[in-house]
């Protein structure tokens, strides 16, 4: 499934096609020279039927360890929860070498590098869509999406092709995309929302607890 038949773009580790991004990297490659400080790749298997989308890499976290929502506080309750439906080897990621291994998933970011503030502006989204084209055209019928957040959402329908006022976000909701593709959208897994209760951890497995059921074991 993709947006205008599209077959997207294969993920760049070079990318520089957003200047305020790329000039942002580089600012923080000078502050911090261990850190990974550019594109992050998505991670898991190639064939999958549960895609993940969140927003963009943290600043801390996967901008340092090269691996979406690993190394900061997003990702605790995305690997447990994952875990505990079956499809993360293990409750904890850490780092790219941890071991950690996705079963019939893989996770992605609607901007594939670190904005100022963790906002990354409308143009730098549509820029980074191509790349989440091409992980939606290889989904197969039955597959499921979980959109982190009202961005992720978007960037979702805009790689299908589809108008978002057809598909209003909600926590827990769920729609239907050509294809036999399901969009299940969640709150984004951030410190703020988990630590303002706006989003819990039974709320958060109840959204996961639904794709597992729509998947199948």
């Amino acid at each position: 499934m993709s947006g205008a038949g599209r077959a997207g773009a294969r993920f760049d580790l070079q990318c520089r096609r957003c200047p305020r991004l790329a000039r942002h990297l580089d600012a923080v490659r000078a502050a911090q020279p261990g850190y990974h400080c550019r594109p992050v790749a998505p991670f898991g298997t190639v064939r999958h039927r549960l895609l993940v989308v969140g927003l963009a890499p943290g600043l801390h976290g996967a901008n340092r360890t090269g691996r979406p929502f690993t190394g900061d506080h997003a990702g605790i309750l995305l690997y447990r929860t994952l875990h505990g439906q079956g499809f993360a080897s293990a409750a904890e990621s850490v780092g790219r070498d941890d071991g950690l291994r996705l079963f019939d998933c893989r996770i992605t970011n609607a901007v594939k590098c670190l904005p100022p503030g963790n906002k990354p502006r409308p143009d730098e989204v549509r820029r980074c869509n191509d790349y989440l084209v091409r992980e939606l055209s290889r989904l197969p019928a039955g597959a499921v999406i979980v959109a982190l957040g009202t961005i992720a959402h978007g960037a979702v329908l805009q790689a299908a092709g589809l108008p978002t006022s057809r598909f209003r976000f909600a926590h827990g909701a769920e729609h239907r995309l050509p294809g036999g593709i399901r969009l299940l959208d969640s709150y984004h897994c951030s410190r703020l929302n988990t630590n303002t209760g706006r989003l819990t951890p039974a709320m958060f497995r109840r959204v996961f607890a639904r794709a597992r059921h729509l998947i199948g074991t």
